[in-house]
């Protein structure tokens, strides 16, 4: 379903083909379901942490069994306040998991939550094909773009500002979805230079965004549709807002009070053009995305 405020202002050729690409790709686009997998014990969310192999694995079996089509597994907090780990601490935690998947669900989607070009490099060669999930797009490790070019990885751009300590810090934007948009419009170029085809949009809510200015990426997600990546296409979206301190403090709730919240954004996030939603809880995501392709 198209936003009713969708933007349509066609004054040459190419803007009536982009739009009708952009249009048709919201009316049959393919969406999907990320489960979130931290091996950490500092998450904001402390349903969402899991301890030890065993722990992961009851999880994502859970997860998939709700509906779950990509399963993201993270090593280091990126929460605003967190204490990054390092590269080898963050495999560490990763490895025995992996090594685990590979024999309990080799058929699984996997995404890796790291900014770290080496953890790319060392699960590539353990379990094979996967997509990265890089919160700094790039930024935060010069090789992790070649590195993932190199591999012929799918890639997951986010887009934030500074680290997890000075991140809530830096919310200055002229216009804060206009100045995102340009951002990636950058970045496209940066990931084809890195023979970088498949990547996947994430404007990065709750990341150096005030509450207000998240709730006006939400609104605005269909400017992104006009970034191109290769061969011309627009970016699918990523949209993680699951329990988020935009629902929490907005409403004055804990995380843990925040998943009815959190189905009311998701909606909001299909109908604006997100593709896959980043969530804690599967299952009512998955009746989530049934609805709402229900009343498209």
């Amino acid at each position: 379903m198209l936003n009713s405020e969708f933007p349509v202002i066609l004054r040459r050729d190419s803007d009536v083909r982009i739009f009708f690409t952009i249009f048709a790709q919201l009316m049959d686009r393919h969406i999907e379901i990320m489960g979130i997998v931290n091996l950490t014990d500092d998450s904001f969310f402390s349903g969402s942490r899991c301890s030890g192999v065993n722990a992961a694995l009851s999880r994502i079996d859970t997860m998939l069994s709700e509906g779950a089509d990509i399963i993201d597994l993270g090593a280091c907090s990126t929460r605003p306040g967190s204490v990054p780990v390092g590269e080898e601490e963050e495999w560490i935690r990763l490895e025995p998991v992996l090594k685990a998947l590979k024999t309990s669900f080799p058929d699984i989607r996997l995404s890796i939550d790291t900014y770290w070009a080496s953890v790319v490099r060392r699960t590539c060669g353990l379990i094979g094909d996967f997509i990265v999930n890089d919160i700094s797009a790039g930024e935060d490790d010069p090789l992790m773009l070649p590195t993932v070019g190199e591999l012929g990885l799918a890639y997951i751009a986010m887009h934030k500002r500074g680290n997890p300590a000075t991140m809530s810090l830096m919310t200055e934007y002229e216009d804060v979805a206009h100045d995102i948009k340009v951002y990636f419009d950058e970045f496209s170029n940066r990931a084809e230079c890195n023979g970088i085809k498949d990547w996947i949009l994430d404007p990065g809510i709750g990341f150096s965004k005030t509450i207000d200015q998240n709730y006006e990426l939400l609104k605005s997600l269909e400017v992104f549709k006009s970034v191109r990546v290769a061969e011309g296409r627009s970016p699918r979206i990523l949209v993680g807002v699951s329990r988020k301190s935009l629902i929490y403090k907005y409403l004055n709730i804990s995380p843990d009070e925040s998943l009815p919240a959190t189905q009311v954004l998701n909606f909001a996030a299909l109908q604006n053009g997100a593709d896959i939603l980043r969530v804690h809880d599967v299952a009512e995501a998955a009746r989530t995305v049934s609805l709402y392709r229900q009343l498209a």
